[in-house]
Order: structure tokens, then C-alpha cells, then sequence
């Protein structure tokens, strides 16, 4: 059963693959299951993304007049918000925002949640790079076992 939960994603969980291995141990669920999500491209104003120190993920801090591209999933359930913020963990807390769905105008405004990153002096000063992410580590971020402890491979 689908959740009616909302999220915004900017990171590591932009990647499918990567949001099912977390919320469901494994990169590919069975189809009736990634259809109840969606992912949407969308806007978070007021922000930045940075890359976190030593990481291969990014933080997002507020920052009058930057942007960031990210993802409107839709679909969670408290179960999938559960796993959420296990993954992000204490370096992160959850608050709401507004985001924009990508090239849908005034009307797509969405409040949602989204992780807020606690430690800006642990950013650099660089923004963090999704397609680099995708090309060189997404294949190690979504083996099964990875982002759940208690799974094997």
C-alpha cells in the first residue's frame, strides 16, 4: 500500500536504486512495489549543496538566493521515513520546505521534507556532483547489504 508521505531528495537517494535499497534491501523491488513511489525532478530555492568532507555524499544548507535540483518522491510510508532517517542519521534533521516541480510553473509548489545537514563546517566549498557520484560509486551504494546492516548479499 502506497504511504502518502512526501520527500525531497538531493543526494545518494536520487538514485532509485539507491532509495530502494534503503527503504526495501534490495536496488530492485518487485514492480508492484517501485510503483507506489514516484520521483519527480524538482527545485529546493533558498539552499545549497555541498559535498560533506571526506564523504561521497552531499549536505544541503540554507543559502539565500542558490537552488537545488533534486527529487519530489512520493508515495512513503512511516515505515520508508523510518529507514530514511536511519540512513541520514544524526548528522541530518528532517524539515519541511517548498520545492518546485521542474518545469511545471507556480502551480507545482509541494511542501515536503527534506534533509537538512547539521555540521556546514564540514562542507566543502564545492558543490557535490550527482552524474560523478552515479558514474563512480552508485555501484557500491546499492549492493545489497550495504545500507541495511542485517541483509547479505
Amino acid at each position: 500500500m502506497s504511504g502518502d508521505l512526501t520527500a525531497f531528495f538531493y543526494g545518494t537517494l536520487m538514485a532509485p536504486e539507491v532509495f530502494f535499497s534503503v527503504c526495501y534491501g534490495t536496488k530492485s523491488p518487485p514492480a508492484a512495489i517501485q510503483a507506489l513511489h514516484t520521483f519527480t525532478p524538482a527545485v529546493l530555492d533558498d539552499h545549497c549543496r555541498h559535498r560533506v568532507r571526506a564523504a561521497d555524499f552531499p549536505g544541503v544548507v540554507p543559502e539565500a538566493g542558490r537552488s537545488v535540483r533534486g527529487i519530489y518522491a512520493t508515495g512513503l510510508t512511516t515505515a520508508n521515513m523510518k529507514r530514511l532517517d536511519d540512513y541520514e542519521g544524526v548528522e541530518y534533521k528532517l524539515e519541511t520546505v517548498r520545492v518546485r516541480l521542474d518545469g511545471e510553473g507556480e502551480a507545482a509548489v509541494k511542501e515536503t521534507r527534506t534533509y537538512i545537514f547539521l555540521h556546514p563546517t564540514e562542507l566543502e566549498n564545492k558543490e557535490w556532483d550527482f552524474e560523478a557520484f552515479k558514474r563512480d560509486k552508485l555501484k557500491m551504494w546499492t549492493r545489497n547489504g550495504y545500507c541495511e546492516g542485517d541483509l547479505k548479499e
